[in-house]
C-alpha cells in the first residue's frame, strides 16, 4: 500500500472537511436563493397576469354588456330600418373599445324581399365606416359568428379570425342572439355582434415584460395563438398544431393544462422558448382565453448565479489560505515526529547509545519524546534480561529434547519387533502433544510362550507425566516378569505408585498376556479406554470395561483378570483417549463412533496398516489443528490361518 505522511493526511482531512462545509454552504445558499427567487417570480407573474387579465376582462365585459343591451333593444319589433341603423352607429360611436358592430337579421326576416340585411359599422382611419354585409361571396348566415350563437341559443365569443367581409382586420367577435315574438312565440331573428380588434390586445400583451427576454402570449378557448412575439403563430396555429408539428407530447399536455383555466406556475423547459424557462398562466374571466407569461430561467436566477459565483470565489481564496496555514501547522507538528522516527530506526538497528533529539514541546509530541527516552533505557535492561532468559530457555529446551529422546528410547519402536516369530504381529505408535508426554506402551515376552502387551495414559502432560510414565513402565515390566496374572500385576503396580504419591498423579492401564500358541489372552483394565476386538471376518466390537479405577490413587485396590481366546487373524486395537478426543479447527471431536466406523471399514485388518490408517484418519480430521493430547495406539494380532 502506498505510504502517506501524517502531514499529507492531516492536510487532506482538514481540507476535505473544509471543502465539504464550503460546498454545503454554497449549495444551501444556491438552493435557498433559488427557491426565494422562484417564489418571487411566481408572485410577480401572478400579479402581472392578474393585472393584465383584469384590463382585458374589463374591456371584454364592457363589450359584452353593450352587445347584450343592443340585442335586448332589437327585440322591439316596431324599430324601423333607419332606427336600427342609427342605433348601431350611435352605440359604436359611444364605445371606443368596440372596433365594429353588426346587426345581422335572418334572411327575409326584416324585409321579406331581401335575403341579406346586416348593417356593419366599423372604425377606419379615425372615422366610422359602414358596409352592408351579405352577398354571394359573403353569406354571413353561414359564418361561425352567426351560426354558433343561433344553434347554441346563447351568447358566445368566436375564435379569433381575419374579417374579410367587414373591417378587414384580425378580430374576435362576441355574438348575441336576439328573438322577436311571432304569434305569441319567441322566434330567432338575428345576431348582434361586437368585434374587438386584436391589435390593441396584441399591443397590450406584447408590452408585458418580465426580465430581459420574457414575454407573454394569449390563447383562445381552443388554443389558437391570439398574441405571440412570433407573428407567424398568431391566428395561424394553435398550441396543439404546434405540438403536432414538433412531435412534442409535453407541449400538448401543457396546452391542455393551460386551457383548463387554472392558475399554474411551472417549469416548461424549451417548449415555448429557446431557453430553459418557467411559465405562469391563468384563464381570463371572459372569452375563455388564457394568458401565459414566459421568463427564462437563467435571467430569473441571474442574481443567484452571481451570488453563488461570488461565494465560490471567496471560498476558493479562503481554501487556499487554509491550505497554507494547514501545511505550516502540519509540518511544525510532524518535523519532531520525523526526527523521532529516524531515531526509532537507529534504535531498532541496535544502536541503544543513540542521543535522542531535544524536543521541548509541552504537548503530546513532548510526551512521545520522553517515552522514547524511557523506551531506550528499558530496552537496554530488557535485552540484558532477555539474553539471560534466552540462554536459560535454550538450556531447558535442550534438556527437554534429551528427555524426549530418552523417553522415546525406553519404548520399543523397531518394527517388526519380532521378525522371527510368526505366531503374532504387534505394531504401536505414539505422538506426544508436547516435547515429552505421559502416554506409554510396551510389549515383551514373559516366558517362551507368553507375550505381554500394554497401553497406559498418565494424568497430565509434560515433564511430570513423563517421569511418572517412566516409573510406571519400569514397574510394569519388573512385576510382569514374575509370571503373575494381569490383575495381580496391576494390583502390585498400583500399590507401588500410590505409596507416598503426594502429587496425586494416576495412570490408566490396559494390560494383556497372550499365549502365542493357543491364542488365550488374559487381560486387566485399570480405568483405561475399552479396546476394540476385530474378529477375523466379523464386525469389530468393544471389550467392555471392568469398572475398576485408575492406578496410583487408592492403596489396597485389587484388580481382576478376564480371559478371551483369539483365533488366527483376530486383532486387538488398544488406544489412549488422545485418539477419540482429537479435535478439528471448530472444536469437534473425532469420537468413538467415527473410530468404530473406520475400523468397520477395514476389510482385511493387519496390525501395522490398521495403526497407520487410524493415524492418517486423525490427521485428515484435525485439518492442521493443534494436538491437544498424546495419541498412542497399539494393535496386537494373533496370526495363523483365518477360519470362519
Amino acid at each position: 500500500m502506498k505510504r502517506y505522511p501524517i502531514a499529507f493526511k492531516l492536510t487532506f482531512l482538514i481540507l476535505s472537511c473544509a471543502f465539504v462545509i464550503v460546498a454545503a454552504i454554497v449549495a444551501y445558499n444556491y438552493v435557498s436563493s433559488r427557491d426565494i427567487i422562484l417564489r418571487q417570480a411566481e408572485d410577480n407573474s401572478r400579479l402581472l397576469v392578474a393585472g393584465t387579465a383584469g384590463r382585458i376582462d374589463s374591456v371584454l365585459s364592457g363589450v359584452q354588456k353593450v352587445a347584450e343591451n343592443v340585442a335586448f333593444s332589437l327585440e322591439d319589433a316596431t324599430l324601423t330600418k333607419q332606427e336600427i341603423l342609427d342605433m348601431n352607429r350611435r352605440v359604436l360611436a359611444n364605445n371606443p373599445e368596440i372596433y365594429g358592430m353588426a346587426i345581422a337579421f335572418e334572411p327575409y326576416f326584416l324585409q321579406h324581399d331581401k335575403l341579406y340585411f346586416a348593417p356593419y359599422y366599423f372604425r377606419s382611419g379615425g372615422r366610422i365606416g359602414f358596409t352592408m354585409l351579405g352577398d354571394a361571396k359573403y353569406r354571413y348566415f353561414y359564418m361561425d359568428w352567426y351560426q354558433i350563437p343561433k344553434e347554441l341559443g346563447r351568447s358566445t365569443w368566436t375564435e379569433p379570425y381575419f374579417d374579410e367581409g367587414g373591417g378587414g382586420v384580425p378580430m374576435a367577435t362576441y355574438s348575441v342572439p336576439f328573438y322577436r315574438t311571432v304569434d305569441g312565440k319567441p322566434v330567432f331573428a338575428g345576431v348582434v355582434t361586437a368585434d374587438v380588434s386584436l391589435s390593441w390586445l396584441q399591443d397590450l400583451v406584447n408590452s408585458i415584460r418580465l426580465y430581459d427576454s420574457g414575454f407573454a402570449f394569449l390563447l383562445s378557448r381552443h388554443g389558437t395563438f391570439i398574441t405571440h412575439p412570433d407573428k407567424n403563430l398568431v391566428m395561424n396555429q394553435t398550441i396543439f398544431s404546434l405540438a403536432e408539428e414538433r412531435g412534442s407530447r409535453e407541449l400538448r399536455e401543457l396546452g391542455q393544462r393551460m386551457l383548463s383555466g387554472e392558475a399554474a406556475f411551472m417549469p416548461v423547459g424549451t417548449l415555448l422558448s429557446p431557453k430553459d424557462s418557467y411559465m405562469f398562466s391563468d384563464g381570463l374571466k371572459y372569452g375563455g382565453w388564457t394568458l401565459g407569461v414566459v421568463f427564462p430561467r437563467d435571467e430569473m436566477l441571474a442574481d443567484v448565479y452571481h451570488l453563488s459565483r461570488s461565494m465560490l470565489i471567496i471560498g476558493a481564496v479562503g481554501f487556499v489560505l487554509l491550505v497554507l496555514i494547514t501545511v505550516g501547522i502540519a509540518r511544525r507538528i510532524t518535523r519532531p515526529l520525523c526526527e523521532l522516527s529516524a531515531s526509532a530506526r537507529e534504535i531498532a538497528s541496535g544502536n541503544l547509545d543513540l542521543t535522542l533529539p531535544e524536543i521541548r514541546a509541552n504537548d503530546e509530541v513532548g510526551d512521545l519524546a520522553e517515552s522514547f527516552k524511557y523506551m531506550k533505557t528499558s530496552l537496554k535492561e530488557f535485552i540484558r534480561d532477555l539474553t539471560s532468559t534466552t540462554a536459560a530457555k535454550e538450556r531447558i529446551e535442550s534438556e527437554l529434547r534429551i528427555a524426549r529422546e530418552i523417553q522415546m528410547g525406553i519404548l520399543p519402536k523397531l518394527f517388526p519387533a519380532f521378525p522371527d516369530r510368526r505366531e503374532f504381529e504387534v505394531f504401536a505408535s505414539i505422538e506426544p502433544a508436547k516435547e515429552v508426554g505421559g502416554d506409554l506402551y510396551d510389549f515383551f515376552f514373559v516366558d517362551e510362550t507368553h507375550f505381554c502387551f500394554l497401553v497406559g495414559d498418565v494424568s497430565g502432560k509434560g515433564v511430570p507425566a513423563a517421569f511418572f510414565m517412566a516409573v510406571t513402565k519400569t514397574l510394569l515390566k519388573v512385576v510382569s516378569e514374575r509370571g503373575l496374572d494381569p490383575g495381580d500385576i496391576l494390583t502390585r503396580v498400583n500399590a507401588d505408585l500410590s505409596s507416598e504419591n503426594e502429587s496425586c498423579m494416576f495412570v490408566t492401564l490396559f494390560l494383556a498376556i497372550m499365549d502365542i500358541e493357543t491364542g488365550e489372552t488374559r487381560y486387566a483394565n485399570a480405568g483405561h479406554n475399552p479396546p476394540v476386538f476385530l474378529p477375523c471376518g466379523g464386525r469389530p466390537e468393544w471389550i467392555p470395561p471392568f469398572g475398576e479405577p485408575v492406578a496410583g490413587i487408592m492403596e489396597g485396590m485389587q484388580y481382576s483378570t478376564k480371559t478371551m481366546t483369539l483365533k488366527p487373524g483376530d486383532l486387538l486395537f488398544i488406544y489412549t483417549d488422545g485418539v477419540t478426543e482429537a479435535m478439528d479447527p471448530d472444536g469437534g471431536l473425532f469420537g468413538e463412533d467415527r473410530l468404530m466406523a473406520m475400523l468397520s471399514g477395514e476389510t482385511e485388518p493387519f496390525a501395522p496398516k490398521l495403526v497407520r490408517d487410524v493415524g492418517e484418519a486423525i490427521r485428515v480430521f484435525a485439518k492442521g489443528a493443534e494436538q491437544s493430547d498424546d495419541i498412542t495406539m497399539l494393535a496386537m494380532q494373533f496370526m495363523g490361518k483365518c477360519t470362519p
